[in-house]
């Protein structure tokens, strides 16, 4: 995998899921601690950079437009009504391990499960061209999940991060690694993929 060819999404990174006090937070905090998953995530950020592949942050942000504009059900109803990941807050926040750094590309517009929808990362993927997508973050079995099978969709390489992810249980997240990411494209650790990344 050649790194000018490869952008790493991470995916809510954001003060909601992975910091004590955020809406989010104890619904992941054991899989943050059994995955490794910030400092791992850490670890992606800055080897990818290292070797010249592209950053990407994907944060989830609820603005009043938003509520404008959709109807909401199921999960991202009930994140909405819980609170989270509002505009202007601490929780939609990115975390301060992972703030964007210079070269990094910021989403905006992601308010729905898939990183792709209302946002221009298809466009920065192709002008950037892109060929292969890593992707980490929030939550393994739904942005995670739906993210990758739109890159897949769309005829991108995929790969996840499975030490850089993370669902609400083992189960959920080990569901995904065996059962669907399989067939989307493969499932690497964190040091994995940058011994495969080629500068």
């Amino acid at each position: 995998m050649k790194a000018k060819e490869t952008a790493v999404v991470l995916i809510e990174f954001q003060n909601d899921f992975c910091k004590e006090g955020g809406k989010l937070y104890d619904g992941v905090k054991g899989e943050l601690a059994r995955q490794n998953t910030i400092p791992n995530a850490v670890k992606l950020a800055e080897g990818a950079r290292a070797k010249g592949a592209t950053v990407i942050h994907s944060p989830f942000i609820f603005n009043e437009k938003y509520f404008e504009d959709h109807q909401m059900k199921g999960i991202v109803k009930a994140v909405a009504d819980g609170d989270a990941f509002r505009e202007g807050t601490w929780g939609a926040e990115f975390i301060d391990e992972l703030k964007p750094k210079e070269g990094d590309e910021v989403l905006s517009g992601k308010c729905t499960l898939c990183g792709f929808n209302n946002t221009n990362l298809d466009h920065l993927l192709k002008e950037g061209n892109i060929k292969n997508v890593v992707i980490g973050g929030f939550l393994t079995n739904f942005c995670v999940e739906s993210t990758a099978r739109t890159a897949y969709d769309k005829g991108y390489g995929v790969t996840i991060m499975k030490n850089a992810t993370a669902a609400t249980s083992a189960e959920e997240q080990n569901h995904s690694e065996e059962k669907i990411f399989p067939l989307l494209g493969q499932t690497l650790s964190v040091d994995q993929f940058i011994d495969q990344l080629e500068e």
